[in-house]
């Protein structure tokens, strides 16, 4: 492990792994560009990974491009897919290679030829984010990342679009599933500041009585629906928001909240000053929890791998044991003999399991056969012969 120096990231020998996710329109892609044009500004290029097989164009240049690896359109054409379906199978295609991209990462976090380590890596998901949040190969590459990086998740809200209470509160059920699905620690960022102002926002979650008069305000303004002139609708809705906002009151507490605009920049500052607050709550935190499950992980395939083993070799033990058997009942019959032996196990086994199948019994059977018998050339007939004759009938 490299040891801190000047030139080494921030918190730490390595870098931070800021996975950006939200939903379509967000902004994500222009939220990415923005904060890796402020890092490349500090002389601080980060390590940038695309995600998004569908995207025809990023403004920013990938370090990393699930595009080079494979074709979206291609995939969709030769398994009969739709676009969710297009994308969810070029992400299971591609997280074969996470071996190879923490690889790299980890190169360039430790450079042997001299270049300045990375501090960040950026990682743009698709737009469709249920298909990477959700999905085996989503969870495969963020865990394969938080396992060598600390990781912070970054999940992206469209201000303008969240102004309504009913809105806002199905964007924080959202972020709440993810930040329990992923088990990482996540900042939200409302982005498009310069067109709303999110502080609205903020206060909704800091302060229940003032989500509770914006809740009010949209009842009486027919927002949940209800005859003209009178509002409030059935009521359901208001009481339902109501106590979803009581129940997210400690997952609040968790959260770091930013207000950004990626066009003009503003916020930017305050988000990366909150990364570098999540990336020590990951090491305190949420590492440990990491180590332990893996702990366990491995655990669990030691104890398969021994299980799987044992089973193995009790199988050759009884191979063994038939083999023997079969030697000690045929040891009479001379090399010469022509000497029919059955392939199947089963009639292995009948002939280990048969306590009549000793050496006497089986020549006392013989000689009575021999006497009793009209054919002329019985005598030439070997007893391994005969044997196999008396078994097939």
């Amino acid at each position: 492990m490299a040891s801190s120096s000047a030139s080494a990231p921030a918190g730490g020998d390595k870098p931070t792994a800021i996975v950006c996710v939200g939903m379509a329109g967000s902004g994500k892609t222009t939220f990415m560009q923005r904060i890796n044009a402020h890092l490349h500004g500090k002389k601080e290029p980060p390590y940038v990974i695309n995600l998004d097989p569908a995207v025809l164009n990023v403004p920013f240049e990938s370090n990393i491009d699930i595009r080079d690896s494979v074709n979206y359109k291609e995939v969709m054409k030769q398994y009969n897919l739709g676009p969710n379906g297009g994308i969810l199978t070029s992400l299971n295609l591609f997280a074969t290679k996470v071996d190879q991209i923490v690889g790299l990462l980890e190169k360039r976090s430790n450079p042997e030829d001299g270049k300045t380590p990375i501090k960040n890596i950026l990682v743009d998901t698709p737009g469709q984010i249920e298909v990477f949040v959700w999905s085996a190969s989503g969870q495969i590459l963020l865990e394969s990342l938080a396992s060598s990086f600390p990781t912070v998740i970054a999940y992206i809200i469209d201000t303008p679009r969240t102004a309504s209470t009913s809105t806002f509160m199905s964007n924080m059920l959202y972020a709440c599933s993810i930040l329990y699905k992923t088990k990482l620690p996540m900042i939200l960022v409302f982005n498009k500041a310069d067109v709303k102002d999110p502080s609205f926002a903020k206060d909704w979650m800091t302060d229940y009585d003032a989500f509770s008069e914006a809740l009010q305000a949209d009842e009486a303004n027919n927002a949940f629906g209800g005859v003209e002139g009178e509002g409030g609708g059935s009521g359901y809705m208001s009481s339902l928001l109501n106590s979803m906002s009581l129940m997210l009151e400690e997952f609040y507490t968790h959260l770091s909240v930013v207000g950004v605009s990626s066009m003009t920049g503003q916020g930017v500052d305050e988000f990366f000053a909150a990364v570098k607050d999540k990336t020590e709550e990951f090491k305190r935190d949420y590492q440990p929890e990491l180590e332990r499950k893996r702990a366990e992980r491995e655990e669990t395939k030691r104890k398969t791998r021994e299980k799987e083993l044992e089973k193995m070799m009790k199988g050759m033990g009884m191979d063994t044991r038939e083999a023997g058997s079969s030697k000690d009942a045929n040891a009479p019959i001379d090399d010469n003999d022509d000497v029919d032996v059955p392939s199947d196990n089963d009639e292995a086994d009948d002939y280990a399991d048969d306590d009549e199948m000793d050496r006497e019994g089986l020549q006392a059977r013989y000689e009575a056969a021999m006497q009793g018998s009209a054919v002329s050339n019985m005598e030439e007939a070997s007893f391994a012969k005969f044997l196999h004759t008396q078994r097939q009938q």
